[in-house]
């Protein structure tokens, strides 16, 4: 059996000074994974640093995103990035559709679809985060949400998704300070189901990551499931050496 190349990484969310954001880059770029092909690392810094980490890991194999983006190139949208200037920045990848962005900003199914395409459109990879409700899940309803979110993320999309679009499968009740993690063969489940339907939409199944309360003590099994491609990790990740060692971790228990 082929060795599987996981893609591990973390959004630090609003949290780091400029001095932490360029000490953890450059722990990173130190580390053995910053060229390693055992994983597929990546970090996504707030906006203010992510050119200054992008040039300190250039040249590595770990992807630099930002949080967030408009679907516009240009124009009077006051506060908003564009995806010309994160690629100017340096940025591999846009994280869209967030929970946090959904919740508290009116982020929409219509926009996440938007920015993805444009996205694509500028060569970021588009890393969009689905997720269900406590609410959702006890009803049941879990499949029925994330294949909706999916379907609209990836509307103007389709055939050209692969290579361009990774999901995240973040459930709402799982992520943030007092989440519960969801339970891997239920996790596992949900990706199974999305890696159908991505393979129906776009012509061949895309890399569906978990993200929600993955921590040291969780990390390897959930990472082990047949059709869970990657971690995308919350405060667990959010010093260098936590990072570094569920890098480890994982590829350590997949390379077997």
């Amino acid at each position: 059996m082929s060795r599987r190349i996981p893609w591990i990484g973390t959004s630090w969310k609003m949290n780091k000074t400029r001095a932490e954001a360029r000490a953890f880059a450059e722990a990173l770029k130190a580390s053995p994974f910053a060229d390693a092909a055992a994983a597929q690392p990546f970090i996504i810094p707030p906006f203010p640093y992510v050119a200054e980490v992008a040039d300190i890991l250039a040249g590595t194999r770990v992807k630099v995103g930002a949080q967030n983006m408009h679907w516009e190139d240009r124009g009077a949208w006051t506060g908003e990035v564009s995806p010309l200037m994160l690629k100017d920045c340096g940025a591999h990848l846009v994280e869209l559709g967030h929970s946090e962005r959904r919740t508290f900003f009116n982020e929409t199914d219509e926009t996440v679809a938007l920015k993805a395409a444009a996205a694509v459109k500028h060569g970021l990879v588009a890393l969009v985060c689905i997720g269900d409700t406590k609410s959702e899940y006890n009803a049941g309803a879990t499949a029925d949400v994330l294949a909706k979110q999916t379907r609209f993320a990836l509307r103007d999309i389709g055939r050209n998704a692969p290579g361009k679009v990774v999901i995240a499968y973040e459930p709402v009740w799982s992520i943030g300070e007092g989440g519960v993690p969801a339970d891997p063969d239920f996790a596992n489940e949900q990706h199974k189901r999305l890696k159908a339907l991505t393979a129906d939409l776009a012509g061949e199944p895309l890399p569906i990551l978990y993200g929600g309360s993955v921590n040291p003590q969780n990390c390897c099994e959930l990472a082990s499931k047949s059709d869970i491609d990657g971690l995308f990790i919350g405060r667990s990740a959010w010093d260098p050496a936590g990072f570094i060692g569920i890098v480890d971790a994982v590829t350590k228990k997949l390379g077997g």
